[in-house]
């Protein structure tokens, strides 16, 4: 048995946190019994879809880097696939055209409420053995609707929440094409998962209740029962996604499209790693790579409650990972982020270096480019507190001490440089302390950046020259007025 999962978003909005936490667990599911996973985009929906909705979902898959096979799937694409199947369930007497207006068969549910019944449509233009059926009203196009079973029940063998059994006396005859003739939702994916072989469907559990009717409709288009893999799939609801308060999560708890999480900062194997952890859980461990969540995952040991999303947590693992990072692995987000300030050339072979020395500092790759900007862009200001507090006096000629001793050296390496800075302090009586925080302000602008030997490594003997001249140019200026 070959398994095949898919994600199948409606191009009406951003990828959410949900979604995506969708697409990984059936993403993980193929790739960790070798089988495929299907990209399809159920584009019916032509009022609400947009072509910069389904840019903006791919854009997420990519950066997500969760890899498709096959070609992505556009159900607009595959409409006569769609008309094909629904004559074939015409002929059968497996669907029939209906003329009741909206109106109708609003009446319709009203009557049913006030019976006491589940309201739906009440089968006016259904065949039936002995049965005479209205006259076609003329100049009306019909919709064409699903004959539901109408005895029995349909069983989902959900591999999250257990056997749910719902009674077919509960469902409606299924509108399965519009009266434009545009097929439905429920019945498009039904054709889409047989046509793609889908072994497994993995959603969100707010498709609970659409699940028995898209059952029904696979039972009157193939042979076999729900599982028998090669026929019908089996199906994984998992439980949605709560704020910190309880309720279901959204942009009031500050649910953003997946790609908002780039630019705040995060890494995509982090906020992978954060989702999947969400539902399920693989003993105590908490910071997964991706091989080990492929290795690891398992769809029947999703849980069926819902779970709480935590913005703190998530940036503590976010942390997590880019401490574990190897350093050319950050090198593509660094870019990306230092880009996003400003900084034109990011092909600086120093990268790597940096998001070395800087990845023990930052919690997010936002914040380690933002505290990497001295290194691409000349300092504009000197922050008043820190100048206030470590610029003294004395500090223009302990700089121009440093940047002659600097400009000494015969090499630019870390030893070399802490052993110029050290014999400055030394020979001035001062602690390290009074020297490196002014050379900080000189060459950053401020009182934060890494230890002075790798600020001086990163930044370069010339830069770091002009830097020490220019502020203690400035310095002096400053405490002479």
């Amino acid at each position: 048995m070959s398994i095949v999962t898919r994600f199948a978003p409606s191009p009406t909005g951003y990828l959410h946190i949900g979604g995506a936490r969708t697409a990984l667990y059936s993403w993980l599911h193929a790739r960790q019994n070798r089988g495929r996973f299907v990209l399809r985009i159920e584009d019916t929906d032509r009022e609400r879809s947009t072509d910069e909705a389904v840019a903006a979902i791919l854009d997420a898959m990519a950066w997500l880097d969760l890899d498709h096979d096959d070609e992505i799937y556009y159900q607009t694409q595959r409409f006569g696939r769609y008309a094909e199947v629904i004559e074939q369930l015409l002929a059968e007497g497996k669907a029939y055209r209906c003329y009741s207006t909206a109106e109708e068969v609003e009446a319709m549910r009203e009557a049913a409420r006030a019976r006491g019944e589940k309201p739906k449509y009440d089968g006016t233009w259904r065949p039936m053995p002995g049965k005479t059926l209205p006259e076609p009203p003329a100049g009306v196009d019909p919709v064409i609707r699903f004959a539901t079973p109408l005895d029995g029940v349909t069983v989902i063998p959900d591999l999250v929440k257990g056997e749910i059994t719902i009674a077919n006396t509960e469902l409606d005859d299924l509108i399965i094409a519009r009266a434009d003739g545009t097929p439905t939702y429920n019945f498009c994916v039904v054709v889409d998962d047989m046509d793609m072989g889908i072994t497994h469907v993995i959603r969100g559990d707010d498709h609970v209740n659409n699940t028995p009717r898209q059952i029904n409709i696979f039972k009157a288009l193939v042979e076999g029962e729900v599982g028998d893999h090669g026929r019908l799939p089996y199906y994984a609801h998992v439980p949605m996604i709560l704020g910190p308060d309880g309720k279901r999560l959204s942009k009031r708890h500050g649910a953003v499209g997946v790609m908002r999480y780039r630019e705040q900062g995060f890494l995509p194997d982090a906020l992978l790693n954060y989702l999947v952890r969400l539902g399920w859980a693989h003993g105590d461990q908490e910071i997964f790579t991706r091989g080990q969540m492929i290795e690891h995952f398992d769809i029947a040991n999703v849980q069926g409650g819902a779970s709480t999303f935590d913005p703190e947590k998530l940036l503590w693992v976010n942390q997590t990972h880019i401490k574990a990072s190897a350093p050319a692995d950050l090198v593509g987000e660094l870019r990306w982020h230092l880009a996003r300030f400003g900084v034109a050339d990011t092909t600086d072979p120093r990268l790597a270096e940096i998001a070395d020395v800087q990845k023990g500092r930052c919690k997010t790759m936002k914040e380690m480019a933002e505290q990497s900007l001295f290194l691409f862009q000349e300092v504009a200001e000197y922050e008043p507190k820190a100048v206030k507090k470590h610029i003294k006096t004395a500090t223009p000629d302990i700089l121009a001490e440093v940047r002659d001793t600097l400009a000494a050296l015969d090499g630019w390496d870390r030893e070399a440089l802490a052993g110029a800075v050290r014999a400055v302090a030394e020979a001035n009586a001062l602690g390290m302390g009074k020297v490196a925080q002014p050379i900080r302000i000189a060459l950053t602008g401020g009182p934060v950046s890494p230890s002075i030997d790798d600020t001086l490594v990163l930044l370069g003997r010339e830069a770091t020259l002009a830097r020490l001249d220019r502020a203690a140019a400035a310095f002096r200026s400053l405490k002479a007025g």
